[in-house]
Order: C-alpha cells, then sequence, then structure tokens
C-alpha cells in the first residue's frame, strides 16, 4: 500500500487540495518559462535567407533583423524595440528547429 501511496501527487486548487496519480507523460513536461525579451526563438523550423545587419549594429524599432523560408514562404521578423544585436545564432543557409534562439537582443 505504501507504494502506490508514494505515487500520488498533491495538486492545490483555491483551498482544496487534491491527490492523484500522474502518468509519464506529465512527469517528464516541459515547465513552462517566461519568455526572454532579449532573444528572439523561431515559432517554427525554417531556413534563413538574410541577414541584413551583423552582431554590434544598432537597430531601430520595426526594422527586419532576419527573413527565413518555412513551408515554401517567406517570413520576417522585426526588431521589437530600438536596441542593438548582440550576436546571429544563424548564418545565410542555415536551416533551424522550432523555439531556436535565432538572435540575441539588448
Amino acid at each position: 500500500m505504501a507504494d502506490i501511496e508514494d505515487k500520488y501527487s498533491e495538486f492545490r486548487i483555491g483551498d482544496t487540495i487534491y491527490k492523484t496519480l500522474t502518468n509519464k507523460k506529465y512527469d517528464e513536461r516541459k515547465f513552462w518559462e517566461y519568455p526572454d525579451p532579449n532573444k528572439i526563438l523561431s515559432h517554427i523550423p525554417g531556413t534563413i535567407k538574410s541577414l541584413p545587419f551583423k552582431a554590434g549594429d544598432s537597430v531601430k524599432e520595426g526594422e527586419v533583423l532576419l527573413t527565413f523560408e518555412a513551408m515554401k514562404m517567406e517570413s520576417k521578423i522585426v526588431m521589437p524595440y530600438d536596441g542593438e544585436i548582440v550576436q546571429y545564432n544563424v548564418e545565410v543557409g542555415s536551416r533551424f528547429p522550432k523555439e531556436f534562439v535565432l538572435v540575441e537582443i539588448q
């Protein structure tokens, strides 16, 4: 009986505490992290088409940081605020996966 009792997880919703069994998928889930505004991540996999700036360049809000192709369509990522490019983690022609840090800015 003690073995089964060890597998229960406690959840608190409001003032009530619930005990339940969890599965492997739940136990190995990726926890949510607050997004870092200084890192531009890819939302889908793709291939880099152009990088108009280089590390150390100052960029204004709304300027295009990079252009990439995904699913036969070109997309652009724009600068969210005035700042500077710390580094590109990709180069023209390179492929990247989903949630990859493409550009670091400050």
